[in-house]
C-alpha cells in the first residue's frame, strides 16, 4: 500500500534527525524556508519526484527507502554523519556524494543482473589493539597473510580497483577535502565499498586504496570509516597505514630488488662452512660505502613498487636498510626537488591522476551505457550519469550513434542523485 503524505514527511523527519541536521540546515541546504521544511515533515504540503530525490541525496538515503512498506530510522547514513562534526570542511558532503555513488553503482549491477559475490573477501578476526607496537604487528600480518591468500608473492601491484572489483568490492573515486584520504563503507545499502579521494596524486590514491582495504578487511564491523590526516596517530590508522606499507611493498620484494642493485649487504660478512669433520672459516668485506643506497636507487624502488619516494624512504628506513642520517639526507633531497628531476632523467614517468580517474569513469559509464542498450534507463538518465562524469550531452549522443544506439528508448529511470 502507498504511503500517504503524512508518513513521508514523518519519514524525512526521521532521516533528518539521524543525519544530526537541524530544519534551518535542511532548508539551507534545499533551497526552502524552514517553515516548508516544517510543513513538509508534518505532512501539511506535499512533495515532489524531484525535491525527494534532493532530500534523499541530502540524507543520504535511496529514495526508495521512503517509499517502501517499512522505514528504518537507523543506518549508514547515520553511522556516518553522527561520528562527523559539522566542522564545515566539506566532508559530509562528500560522504553524501559517496553514497549516493554506491547506490547509482548498486542500481545499475541491479538492473543488469550483475551479482556482487564478496565471499573471497577475507574476514580477519578482531585484534585489540593497547598499543601502536600492536597496531603495527597486526598490520604487517594481515598485509603478509592477504598476500599470500591472494597469490600475490612479493612482485608489485598494479591495477588496484581491479584487485578490489575482482573480489567483489565496489571501488570509486570522489573528490574529497584535502585532510580526507579515502572511505570505507560496509552496509548492506551499498555493499563493501571503498572509495578514495580523486584530487590527490595517484601514488597517494594507490596508498590510500590499499589503506581503505585494510579497514575493510580489519574494521568491518564499523559499517563505515572515514580516513582523516588529523586522526593518523589513532591505532586503527597506524595499523591501516602499516597494512598499505607492506601490502604494496613486501620486504621480501622489496630486498630482492635491493640486492638486485647489488647493494644491502653488510660491509662485513662472515661464515662458517662446516663438513662434519671441521670448519672452514671465511669473511669478506666489501668496498667503503659501496653497499649504501643512493636517492636515485630510492626512485627506481618507488617507480618499481608505484609509491611515492617518501614512502619508499620509510619503508628502507622500518627494515634497516638505510640508517637514519641517511633517510634524513635523502628525505631532504626529495623536498628539495631532487628525486622527480631524477625521475625525468631516468625516464620514471608517473600515472598522471587523470589516467586514474578516466578508469573509474570507463567502468562507470560503460555500465550505463549497456543498461541503455537494455533499455533498463531512460536517455535522460544517461545524459545525468554522463554529466557527472564530465561528459557532455552532445558527447553521449555522438557515442550512441556510433555504436548504433541512437534511438531513445523509454526505460526505466533511475532515482536522480
Amino acid at each position: 500500500m502507498p504511503i500517504d503524505q503524512v508518513e513521508l514527511g514523518k519519514r524525512l523527519k526521521q532521516a533528518r534527525e539521524a543525519c544530526a541536521l537541524t530544519q534551518e540546515e535542511s532548508a539551507t541546504e534545499m533551497g526552502m524556508a524552514r517553515a516548508t521544511i516544517a510543513q513538509i515533515e508534518l505532512g501539511g504540503r506535499s512533495v515532489s519526484g524531484i525535491e525527494l530525490s534532493r532530500f534523499a541525496h541530502l540524507y543520504a538515503r535511496d529514495i526508495r527507502e521512503f517509499l517502501a512498506p517499512s522505514f528504518s530510522i537507523s543506518g549508514l547514513a547515520a553511522v556516518l554523519f553522527r561520528s562527523e562534526e559539522d566542522t564545515g570542511d566539506g566532508v559530509k558532503a562528500a560522504l553524501r556524494d559517496c553514497i549516493a555513488l554506491g547506490h547509482q553503482l548498486r542500481d545499475l549491477e541491479e538492473l543488469l543482473g550483475i551479482t556482487r559475490s564478496t565471499g573471497n573477501v577475507a574476514a580477519y578476526p578482531s585484534v585489540t589493539l593497547g598499543s601502536k607496537w600492536d597496531a603495527i604487528q597486526s598490520g604487517t600480518q594481515a598485509a603478509i597473510e592477504e598476500r599470500r591468500r591472494l597469490g600475490l608473492g612479493s612482485a608489485p601491484l598494479s591495477d588496484l580497483p581491479a584487485l578490489l572489483e575482482a573480489q567483489g568490492i565496489r571501488t570509486g573515486l570522489i573528490s574529497m577535502p584535502a585532510g580526507v584520504s579515502g572511505l570505507m563503507i560496509s552496509d548492506q545499502s551499498v555493499g563493501l565499498f571503498v572509495v578514495v579521494n580523486r584530487d590527490h596524486p595517484p601514488v597517494r590514491q594507490r596508498f590510500s586504496w590499499c589503506h581503505e582495504y585494510a579497514h575493510l578487511l580489519l574494521d568491518r564491523a564499523q559499517i563505515g570509516h572515514v580516513s582523516r590526516e588529523s586522526e593518523r596517530a589513532d591505532l586503527l590508522e597506524v595499523r591501516a597505514n602499516v597494512f598499505a606499507a607492506t601490502f604494496l611493498m613486501p620486504e621480501d620484494g622489496v630486498r630482492q630488488f635491493v640486492a638486485g642493485l647489488g647493494k644491502g649487504s653488510a660491509s662485513r660478512l662472515h661464515a662458517e662452512v662446516f663438513d662434519e669433520t671441521g670448519v672452514v672459516p671465511v669473511d669478506s668485506r666489501t668496498a667503503g660505502g659501496s653497499q649504501d643506497l643512493q636517492i636515485y636507487d630510492v626512485v627506481k624502488l618507488a617507480h618499481h613498487f608505484g609509491v611515492s619516494v617518501l614512502s619508499a624512504l620509510y619503508r628502507l628506513l622500518n627494515l634497516k636498510l638505510v640508517t637514519e642520517k641517511q633517510f634524513q639526507e635523502m628525505k631532504q633531497l626529495d623536498a628539495d626537488g631532487v628525486s622527480r628531476a631524477v625521475g625525468e632523467l631516468l625516464g620514471l614517468t608517473e600515472v598522471s591522476a587523470d589516467e586514474n580517474l578516466t578508469a573509474f569513469y570507463r567502468r562507470y559509464l560503460v555500465l550505463a551505457l549497456e543498461a541503455y542498450r537494455r533499455e533498463k534507463i531512460s536517455h535522460r538518465k544517461l545524459v545525468e550519469i554522463g554529466s557527472t562524469l564530465g561528459v557532455q550531452a552532445g558527447e553521449i549522443q555522438l557515442i550512441l550513434a556510433k555504436l548504433g544506439l541512437d534511438d531513445e528508448p523509454a526505460g526505466v529511470l533511475l532515482p536522480s542523485r
